[in-house]
């Protein structure tokens, strides 16, 4: 494709992207480039970089703007993020070319934006805080309350492209060897820092498409993911329920922790998602896993009531902690939503904690840096649930940084992971029944 081609695309997948606005845009990505499927991988590449720097800088963008009065629109905003990076207003021009498969010619107005905005920069010290941070209003003071001073540094983190992060399978081979056996189709992954299965790659690059992916000895997952499934503390023995399964991520490092033995249940109210863990489970050689649909009137918790030595809460959350990968959702959000969020979360916790056996595990997750999803959840549910206790892991898969935790919060500028929380809760072990003299 064409310089003016590959913006045409962009400009075309922003304004799909606008029309569905509730929709995820990797979503909107993957069924844009299924739909065309004349634009190869490097063009989609080229293309997606553009639309997501686009994205990261949506309400900077959004306020230039509005000072030159113009309207944003997937145009005046690809036009606006060319000229801020210092483009000349001539080639700015000819990239909007005329053509079958250029965007066509900049309007007068646009012409305006481009000569007004000229010699500016994207940063602006008249931008309202939340504005220069990329942030909804009302999530700002949350985040200061999370943050603090670190705040600013934290933001910039999570406006950073993402890691391509891989969990290798130690059921089918070990890192180094999967380390190799990348770099001979091309792809150079280093060892990540904390986990001990983790490898990381740089940019978007072809991984499914690679002898490793397909023959199960590897599987994306960010590594602060895979944290999650080691402070889990899983062995072999163990009966293990994956309450928030969703396509079995976690599940899958649980089976592989387990050495393919003892027994995981692996539970969610979404069948498509659990039909997407069965291509997974089978493509990594998992065989310990049962699927369970969770559904109302579903009397099959009841009947396993107190019966799991380790439950995780994978909660569905705001997923502020991936916005890394996903820099549409914090403008997507809104108040109203996470207050929603809040009332599944502490509900989910309540019924999987009926699944814990006395002196089990449960450990509550999500990929949210907002604490009321996470430490602010914790309390209030050992409020309500005396018999739980706040444990340190006894995980040995844990990096020394982080054994014998019992909660941990991880950020892409602390830890160079997606932000992820965890926290470890143990239901009390039954009092023994005193001896009676005779």
């Amino acid at each position: 494709m064409t310089p003016s081609a590959r913006l045409a695309a962009s400009i075309d997948l922003l304004t799909s992207m606008e029309a569905t606005p509730r929709k995820p845009a990797d979503a909107v990505a993957n069924s844009f480039f299924r739909e065309r499927r004349y634009i190869g991988g490097g063009d989609r590449r080229a293309v997606s970089g553009m639309v997501w720097e686009i994205m990261r800088s949506w309400r900077r963008l959004g306020w230039w703007l509005s000072k030159c009065g113009a309207e944003s629109t997937p145009r005046t905003l690809a036009a606006a993020n060319l000229v801020l990076k210092g483009w000349p207003a001539r080639e700015i021009a000819a990239l909007f070319a005329e053509g079958r498969f250029a965007p066509g010619a900049l309007s007068y107005a646009e012409q305006d934006v481009v000569t007004a905005l000229a010699g500016g920069t994207l940063d602006n010290a008249d931008m309202p805080r939340a504005v220069r941070l990329e942030l909804p209003d009302w999530l700002l003071p949350r985040l200061e309350e999370t943050f603090g001073d670190t705040l600013e540094a934290e933001l910039a983190a999570l406006s950073e492209p993402a890691t391509l992060d891989l969990r290798v399978n130690i059921l089918r081979t070990n890192r180094r060897d999967a380390q190799n056996a990348l770099g001979r189709e091309g792809l150079h992954a280093v060892l990540t820092p904390l986990s001990p299965w983790g490898l990381r790659l740089n940019g978007r690059l072809p991984v499914t498409s690679t002898t490793p992916f397909k023959d199960g000895r590897i599987e994306i997952q960010d590594e602060g993911s895979q944290l999650v499934a080691a402070i889990m503390g899983v062995t072999p023995e163990m009966r293990v329920l994956d309450y928030c399964a969703g396509a079995g991520g976690k599940t899958l490092a649980m089976a592989m922790m387990m050495e393919n033995k003892g027994h995981i249940a692996a539970c969610d109210v979404s069948e498509v998602r659990l039909d997407g863990a069965v291509r997974r489970l089978r493509r990594a050689g998992v065989h310990n896993v049962e699927r369970h649909l969770l559904q109302a009137g579903d009397k099959w918790a009841k009947r396993r009531a107190q019966s799991f030595d380790r439950v995780l809460v994978d909660a569905p959350c705001s997923g502020t902690g991936t916005w890394r990968r996903n820099p549409d959702a914090r403008l997507r959000m809104t108040e109203q939503d996470l207050e929603e969020l809040l009332v599944k979360q502490s509900d989910i916790l309540d019924r999987a904690s009926s699944l814990v056996k006395p002196g089990g595990r449960m450990v509550y997750a999500t990929c949210s840096i907002l604490r009321a999803e996470n430490a602010s959840q914790v309390e209030a549910f050992l409020t309500r649930h005396p018999d739980f206790q706040l444990v340190p892991s006894d995980s040995t898969a844990l990096p020394d940084s982080l054994r014998g935790t019992s909660m941990f919060s991880l950020t892409p500028h602390q830890n160079e992971t997606d932000g992820f929380f965890a926290a470890v809760l143990e239901r009390k072990p039954e009092a023994a029944p005193e001896k009676t003299e005779i």
